[in-house]
């Protein structure tokens, strides 16, 4: 870790990108200048055809991104990109064809080219009105992009008015209809599973009410631990450029340095999971707030942000064969991993991804959610010891949700490990999943009521059927490779779908979504998700509860009281 401690220091220039420059110099640079158009939000795509639609050369594919080759100018997806660039020499070079960057496809990262980028600031100068239509020499302007985000550097040698009329007409369409708190995240060098857990994260309603109450104060925290690095108050400074109301991308690269000095055993700079970031996240936000609040102890009343939020309590129950004695313990947890059920495909379609209008068996999240508490015989290797029959025994094994969180967040499981081959894979099979979601028949309280003939019983934990009412506000799907991908967040603001891939906000619909490879889905409970959509322009007064309703909704308030007490039996908490 010391030896990149530096959140300065650029990563190596590609030395793919330099090779292939200096065998081809910039003749593809040139031959592709044709091929770049400008949209009318001022966004730069690759437009190879004009009347046919661009698909993948294996596998047909249409949606998501494409890539150029820019040896051959042949068209791939993601997940066979690489396979062109293995089997084709020196075809290591492409375009990304929505965003108009480079790609190096055996680093699996965009890169960056200064006269890559003076080919496409030029061409966006000459769609704005009034912009020279002839063609321009690569030489005539200079300036940078970033590797993930187009901008006009302050020494670019273009006409004033033609910069304005540039930066205005990208930014026309995001101030006239983007609800506030909208805004891209710089990518800084495959860091797209930061960006994505970012923007979900800070869209929770009790986190986003919680920084923006000022319920965390950065310099007050400073004067009081002494610490120059925190990673709440880097969350807090995101959380106050992402509702400034500034369009133009945020750089959190203060963020990511604080992240690495946390977590130094993920600190680099290659891909990582996205869930393995959504859990240290919360372990730090949790082990930060306890040496605040100076909580030495674990007693399973944690009052951190991250666990007012998220934290949940599983019910395990353990039932021997013979006897029938059941055993039962209890977990916390802040989030919840679901396998896929895959039970209806064979082992080749289980990795064909399959859209949610075929008709065929496609896994469903209600289907995944059922395997999760369906009882399950353990094997003879796993026998237990029972208490009543003072023996080790066979026995089953059944979960089930005792006390449900505010924010739910389910992480789907996508690689299958085989134990014959010693490999793994990702699975790429589509998942139906509902954007109101009702989790009663996944409680305790349902679960061991059917058990006996839907008996009552009194629960200690027994949500009732409005706190388990869920709606859907986020989305993080993942395409590509288990080796390399890209992370995406669609976001769902006023009953509107937003989808940020980094530096990049667009509106989508929800046809989109449903058809994206879910990796993890966050619902909020719908009182507080009514909440959310109220008060997308409501500034919120400072030291409120992050809690209440910033709409002076009193059913949230009836909500948070109705929620008990948390077992004390319960005392092994993240972090």
């Amino acid at each position: 870790m010391c030896a990149r401690n530096s959140i300065y220091t650029n990563p190596k220039p590609c030395k793919h990108l330099a090779d292939y420059k200096l065998r081809h110099g910039f003749n593809t640079y040139d031959s592709i200048r044709n091929c770049l158009k400008t949209t009318p939000n001022g966004r730069t795509r690759v437009a190879k055809h004009t009347t046919k639609i661009p698909r993948c050369s294996f596998c047909d594919r249409y949606q998501g991104r494409l890539y150029f080759c820019l040896m051959c100018s042949s068209l791939w997806c993601p997940t066979h990109i690489l396979l062109h660039t293995q089997s084709e020499k020196g075809h290591e070079v492409a375009i990304d064809m929505d965003r108009s960057e480079l790609y190096c496809c055996l680093c699996c990262d965009q890169v960056y080219d200064p006269d890559f980028d003076k080919v496409v600031v030029c061409n966006q100068v000459k769609d704005l009105p009034g912009g020279s239509k002839s063609k321009t020499n690569r030489f005539e302007a200079s300036g940078e992009r970033s590797s993930k985000r187009k901008r006009l550097d302050s020494g670019i040698g273009l006409d004033l008015k033609k910069s304005k009329l540039l930066v205005s007409m990208r930014d026309r369409r995001a101030k006239s209809c983007y609800p506030l708190g909208l805004r891209g995240l710089n990518n800084l060098g495959s860091t797209c599973f930061m960006n994505s857990v970012l923007q979900a994260l800070l869209h929770a309603p009790p986190l986003r009410n919680y920084f923006l109450n000022d319920r965390h104060n950065s310099v007050q925290c400073r004067k009081r631990s002494g610490e120059k690095l925190c990673l709440l108050c880097d969350i807090d400074a995101i959380s106050s450029a992402m509702f400034s109301g500034d369009r133009t991308p945020y750089t959190p690269a203060h963020f990511l340095y604080s992240w690495w000095q946390h977590s130094s055993n993920l600190a680099s700079y290659e891909e990582q999971d996205a869930h393995e970031f959504f859990i240290s996240v919360l372990d730090g936000i949790h082990e930060k707030e306890s040496k605040i609040r100076n909580s030495g102890k674990d007693d399973g009343d944690c009052q951190c942000i991250a666990h007012r939020a998220f934290s949940g309590l599983l019910r395990s129950d353990v039932t021997c064969i013979s006897c029938g004695f059941t055993s039962t313990t209890y977990d916390p947890c802040v989030d919840i991993s679901l396998n896929m059920d895959t039970s209806n495909l064979s082992s080749s379609n289980a990795n064909k991804p399959i859209k949610p209008d075929e008709k065929t068996s496609a896994s469903t999240l209600s289907g995944c959610l059922n395997l999760f508490t369906r009882a399950e015989r353990l094997g003879s290797d796993q026998k237990l010891h029972c208490q009543n029959c003072q023996e080790l025994r066979d026995s089953s094994k059944q979960l089930s949700i005792r006390r449900l969180p505010l924010v739910l967040c389910l992480h789907i499981k996508r690689v299958e490990h085989s134990l014959v081959r010693k490999i793994s894979r990702k699975i790429n099979q589509y998942m139906l999943f509902p954007f109101s979601l009702d989790m009663t028949p996944y409680l305790s309280s349902s679960i061991v009521r059917s058990k006996f003939g839907n008996r009552r019983f009194t629960f200690e934990y027994d949500n009732s059927n409005s706190s388990a009412a869920y709606e859907i506000f986020a989305v993080i799907a993942h395409s590509g490779m288990l080796e390399s991908g890209h992370y995406v967040t669609y976001l769902r603001l006023k009953n509107q779908w937003y989808k940020c891939d980094d530096a990049w906000i667009s509106e989508v619909d929800e046809g989109i979504v449903r058809a994206s490879q879910c990796y993890m889905l966050f619902y909020v409970q719908k009182l507080l998700y009514n909440t959310n959509e109220d008060s997308s322009f409501v500034r919120i007064s400072p030291r409120r509860d992050p809690f209440e309703s910033t709409a002076g909704c009193s059913q949230c308030n009836k909500l948070m009281q109705a929620r008990p007490a948390k077992d004390n039996s319960s005392n092994n908490f993240l972090g």
